[in-house]
């Protein structure tokens, strides 16, 4: 990658970021802290790895992505709107009514609701279940679309996760490709105190996946993962981000309580003002 695509990548990130805090501000509370982290993935993801067109959402030659850590959908609606899927203005009905009906933007993504939503999340660790299907009927018909799917640390406690791991290494889903927002706290905590993790990587590779650490804040590093992951093409793959939950807000970084919190306006000219200072030395 060369600079300047890292430089549009980073802007596309903090963009990102200032649009999803605007949204869970609009509404006055909203997961927050586990949406920011994965702002450099999604840049990466839509700003240049994933095949998509926002004007044909249902394209059948796209990648697909399924967002299984939930509390994220405000991020990855920030993400759509500023590819075109959709215009900003929309992100303020976040989990609010428009004209008594309901929002098109949930809490968690809704397919039925949101164009360029590919998957629907249900409770945690279900996401894992749903991509590896999604995964398995491209490999089925032959198409060459890649699946991601994005998990929180303190989500992939959840059971299901494992058995989707020995089911995606069993029949060779070498076009999943897997990424763990390891920020390392969850609602409760810490994960290390609630359920410690160890090594991850490690872990997802005794399952049979082709398994790397990276920051999950250094785009190139992220991209970098990605190729490695397309070219190895023999084993699902699992990337786990190394990221700081809240990343991009300093007041709320690396906080269990960011999770979900509420977002008075005197805050937001806060926040606004430190990303969009940052947004200006890239």
């Amino acid at each position: 990658m060369n600079s300047e695509k890292a430089k549009e990548l980073k802007r596309f990130s903090k963009h990102i970021q200032i649009e999803t805090i605007k949204e869970i501000a609009n509404l006055g509370v909203g997961h927050l802290g586990g949406s920011l982290s994965i702002a450099d993935l999604l840049a990466v993801l839509y700003g240049k790895q994933m095949k998509v067109d926002p004007k044909n959402p249902k394209w059948e030659e796209r990648d697909w992505l399924v967002c299984s850590k939930g509390h994220a959908g405000p991020a990855v609606y920030a993400t759509l709107a500023l590819k075109g899927y959709f215009p900003l203005e929309e992100l303020k009905t976040l989990n609010q009514p428009t004209l008594g009906h309901p929002t098109n933007f949930p809490s968690h993504c809704d397919r039925t609701k949101t164009p360029g939503i590919d998957m629907t999340t249900g409770s945690l660790g279900q996401g894992s279940s749903t991509a590896a299907g999604i995964a398995l009927a491209h490999k089925m018909d032959n198409k060459p679309n890649y699946t991601y799917v994005i998990f929180g640390d303190g989500e992939i406690d959840e059971g299901q996760v494992w058995e989707m791991a020995l089911f995606a290494h069993t029949k060779k889903l070498s076009k999943l490709i897997a990424f763990v927002d390891n920020n390392g706290l969850q609602i409760d905590g810490k994960t290390e105190d609630v359920c410690d993790l160890g090594d991850i990587a490690a872990k997802f590779e005794s399952f049979g996946w082709y398994a790397q650490t990276v920051d999950g804040h250094d785009v190139e590093a992220i991209d970098a993962a990605i190729e490695n992951a397309k070219a190895q093409g023999e084993k699902p793959s699992m990337i786990v981000l190394k990221t700081v939950k809240g990343h991009g807000w300093s007041a709320i970084e690396n906080t269990a309580g960011c999770h979900s919190m509420n977002v008075n306006a005197q805050q937001l000219e806060e926040a606004l003002a430190e990303m969009n200072a940052a947004l200006e030395a890239i």
